[in-house]
C-alpha cells in the first residue's frame, strides 16, 4: 500500500508569500499535516486583496494545507498557539528576526514548550549581521550572493528572471532540507533545533561557478564571457527564423559534433570551445544559420539528435509537452470559483508512494473549529474568541 513518507509530522507555517510557503507545500505533499497560521481579515497577503478570489500565486503553493486563522497579538493567542506547538514536529516562520520573541514565540518559548520541536526562521539576510534589520527581496539576495550579476553581459543590464531563484533554491529548498535533517536527529536525540535560514548565505553557495572561474583564471570573468553565460558557441541559445529561441548545452565532443553535422556544418567540430575573438565569430557564423529556420522546423531537425538541443519553451508549451504529461508532472487544482487549473506536482517519484492533492488550498481560518475543538476549546471560548478578535 501506498504511504506518504511524512505522514504523522505536523507542521506550523508561518511563512507567508513564497519561500516558506513553498518549503512548507514540498513537506505538505510528502504526507506532513501543515498548519497555516494565517492573519485574521484578509490573511495572508498572496491570498489577494479581501473580497476577491483568491490568487493563482496563492493557489500554487497552498495545496495540501490547513488554515488557523488567528490575531496573533490578541489576548490568548499566545496559549493557543503554545498549546499547537506541544502536539507539533516542526515550526516554520518568515518573520524578520526578533518579530516571532516579541510575540512570545520565539525558538527559546517554544522550545520550553516542545524540546523536540524544529524551528526554522527564514530571512533574507540571516539572524545577525550588518542587515539583520533590514528588509528584502529575491533581487535583493540575488545581489549579495554575487548571482544577478551574473545574468547580464556586454551593453545587457543584469535582470533577474521569473524564477526566483534566492527565495526557491535559496529559502525553500534549504529549509526543506535542513529541517528533514533536524527532524531525523531530534528522533533519535530527542532534541529539536533552531534552524537559521538567510536566503542570501543559500544562494550564495550555490553560486559555485563563477567562483571556480575566479580562481581558475585569477580573476571574476565578466559576465557572458564564462562556460555557461555565452562565452562558448557550444553552450547558449540561438535564436529562430520566427524569433524563438533554440537552446545549445553541447559541452561534450560527441555532442557538439551531433549538433554541427544536424546544421550540416562538420567543419565547426573543433570550434566547440573556441573563445575570445574566434568564439565571437563562430557564434555569429552558428547564429545566422539557427536564423534560417524556425523553431518547429528546428526541432523536426533535432528530432532524434542526441546533441543536447532543446527548444526554449514558454509554461503553456510545458504543461502540454509530452515529457511533462509522461512525467505525470501537472495536477490539477481546484479553486474557490469551482474550477480546476493546472499546476505542477511534487517533482520526485518514490517507491511506494503516490502524490495526490489530498485538500484543495484552504480558506481564510476554514479549519479554526476544527483546530480549536481539537485541542479542547468548546462553544462559550469560540464565541469569547470571536469576540475579542482572536479569531
Amino acid at each position: 500500500m501506498a504511504t506518504k513518507p511524512l505522514d504523522g509530522v505536523k507542521v506550523l507555517d508561518f511563512t507567508q508569500l513564497l519561500p516558506g510557503p513553498m518549503c512548507t507545500l514540498h513537506l505538505a505533499d510528502m504526507g506532513a499535516d501543515v498548519l497555516k497560521i494565517e492573519p485574521t481579515g484578509s490573511g495572508e497577503p498572496a491570498r489577494g486583496p479581501a473580497g476577491t478570489p483568491i490568487s493563482h500565486f496563492f493557489l500554487a503553493v497552498n495545496r495540501n494545507k490547513r488554515s488557523l486563522s488567528i490575531n496573533l497579538r490578541a489576548e490568548g493567542a499566545r496559549e493557543v498557539i503554545l498549546q499547537l506547538v506541544k502536539e507539533s514536529d516542526v515550526l516554520v516562520e518568515g518573520f524578520r528576526p526578533g518579530v516571532m520573541a516579541r510575540l512570545g514565540l520565539g525558538y527559546e518559548d517554544v522550545k520550553a514548550a516542545n524540546p523536540k520541536i524544529v524551528y526554522c526562521a527564514i530571512t533574507g539576510y540571516g539572524q545577525d549581521g550588518p542587515l539583520v534589520e533590514l528588509g528584502g527581496h529575491d533581487i535583493n539576495y540575488q545581489c549579495y550572493a554575487g548571482i544577478l550579476e551574473q545574468s547580464s553581459g556586454a551593453g545587457v543590464a543584469p535582470h533577474p528572471g521569473n524564477f526566483p531563484i534566492a527565495d526557491l533554491a535559496g529559502g525553500a529548498l534549504s529549509s526543506a532540507m535542513t529541517i528533514l535533517a533536524a527532524l531525523f536527529d531530534a528522533q533519535r536525540s530527542g532534541k529539536g533545533r533552531f534552524l537559521d535560514v538567510s536566503m542570501t548565505d543559500c544562494a550564495m553557495a550555490n553560486n559555485m561557478q563563477p567562483v571556480a572561474a575566479m580562481h581558475t583564471y585569477g580573476r571574476p570573468i565578466p559576465p557572458g564571457m564564462d562556460t555557461l553565460t555565452g562565452g562558448l558557441p557550444c553552450y547558449g541559445t540561438y535564436e529562430t527564423a520566427d524569433g524563438r529561441y533554440l537552446a545549445v548545452g553541447a559541452l561534450e565532443p560527441k555532442f557538439w559534433k551531433a549538433f554541427c553535422d544536424a546544421i550540416g556544418q562538420p567543419d565547426l567540430v573543433r570550434a566547440g570551445w573556441a573563445s575570445g575573438k574566434d568564439g565571437v565569430a563562430v557564434r555569429g557564423q552558428i547564429a545566422a544559420i539557427i536564423k534560417s529556420k524556425s523553431l518547429d522546423e528546428w526541432n523536426q531537425v533535432f528530432t532524434g539528435v542526441d546533441a543536447c538541443v532543446s527548444p526554449v519553451l514558454r509554461v503553456d508549451e510545458v504543461l502540454q509537452h509530452p515529457l511533462t504529461q509522461a512525467r505525470q508532472m501537472v495536477v490539477q487544482v481546484p479553486a474557490t470559483d469551482g474550477r480546476t487549473y493546472p499546476y505542477f506536482a511534487f517533482p520526485v517519484k518514490m517507491t511506494d508512494y503516490r502524490f495526490s492533492v489530498d485538500r484543495s488550498p484552504p480558506g481564510l481560518g476554514e479549519h479554526n473549529e476544527e483546530v480549536l475543538r481539537k485541542l479542547g476549546y468548546g462553544d462559550d471560548d469560540l464565541a469569547r474568541f470571536r469576540d475579542n478578535g482572536l479569531i
